[in-house]
């Protein structure tokens, strides 16, 4: 029987990038076979958003793709055929799996791969890896930044009673919008914060700052705006520091979302939005993404 392997194809931020190989991984621990990373057709073309590849700023066993298993050359005519094709193709039997919709697909669990497999998509659900939890996290402990800055913000956070508050503008901050989560959310989530955590200190984390300070009603002497760490490549400083957290109140943000679920936090309390968005840009509450456990307001 030939060597067979998963092929993940990573692209998006770095929240949808952990999503991907956390389902990666709990796929290829299963069914016993290697799982390599291809760390750059996804972002090669990434002209808008200008992503990176950010998995290496964790403890990830999993090697890099060669050229040929990422299909090169010519890697997105032949990508674009292979995921035309296998969609012809019984789901058990494809050797290119892409993300269809974004609620949890269950036949993703009972996959099993036979000689190389490439997988595409997000698979936003903690049902996709679960019953994998602990190597998971294991694997993705975040590898620290080492700057002044960041380690004395990390003294703070465990000196006090912490709780990470992120607010993630898909849309202008002082525009009406659907896929920026309200100010009415995070007036709820704060009330709700203050009667389950009281006298936390909250530590804003936002690629919007000024603009995520002037939407919350917060004391100044119990706020303290994270914004030091800036641009795509020190995301992982802000994720480090937001998983050192006690409680948090996410955004409708695949980011904050791993901060929170990364955080070994005893007793950690989590509030997420509760609203469904599924054809803007900010698509959220869709099956399978908020953990039980969780509170959404």
């Amino acid at each position: 029987m030939p060597h067979s392997k998963i092929v993940l194809r990573v692209f998006g931020g770095i929240g949808n990038q952990l999503f991907s190989y956390a389902a990666a991984r709990r796929l290829a621990l299963l069914n016993n076979v290697e799982l390599v990373l291809d760390h750059v057709s996804g972002f090669e073309f990434d002209i808008e958003y200008k992503r990176q590849f950010q998995l290496n700023r964790f403890h990830i066993p999993c090697r890099k793709a060669r050229a040929f298993e990422r299909l090169e050359p010519f890697s997105r005519g032949r990508r674009f055929i292979k995921r035309k094709l296998n969609q012809k193709i019984p789901f058990e039997k494809r050797a290119y799996l892409i993300q269809e919709g974004v609620d949890f697909d269950p036949r993703l669990l009972n996959f099993k791969p036979k000689g190389t497999v490439h997988l595409e998509g997000y698979w936003q659900s903690e049902d996709y890896f679960k019953d994998q939890a602990e190597v998971i996290r294991q694997d993705l402990q975040i590898i620290p930044p080492v700057d002044a800055e960041n380690l004395a913000m990390a003294d703070q956070i465990r000196n006090t009673q912490s709780v990470a508050v992120h607010l993630r503008f898909f849309d202008d901050p002082q525009g009406s919008s659907t896929n920026n989560a309200s100010r009415a959310y995070y007036a709820r989530a704060i009330e709700s914060m203050e009667r389950l955590a009281p006298a936390s200190h909250y530590y804003i984390f936002s690629d919007k700052p000024d603009a995520a300070r002037a939407s919350l009603s917060l004391p100044e002497e119990r706020v303290t705006l994270v914004s030091h760490n800036r641009g795509d490549e020190n995301a992982y400083a802000d994720l480090w520091l937001m998983t050192l957290c006690n409680h948090f109140i996410i955004a409708n943000s695949t980011f904050s979302w791993w901060g929170a679920w990364l955080s070994d936090s005893v007793g950690k309390i989590v509030i997420a939005p509760g609203f469904e968005c599924r054809e803007g840009v900010a698509w959220w509450g869709f099956k399978g993404l908020i953990p039980d456990a969780w509170i959404t307001c």
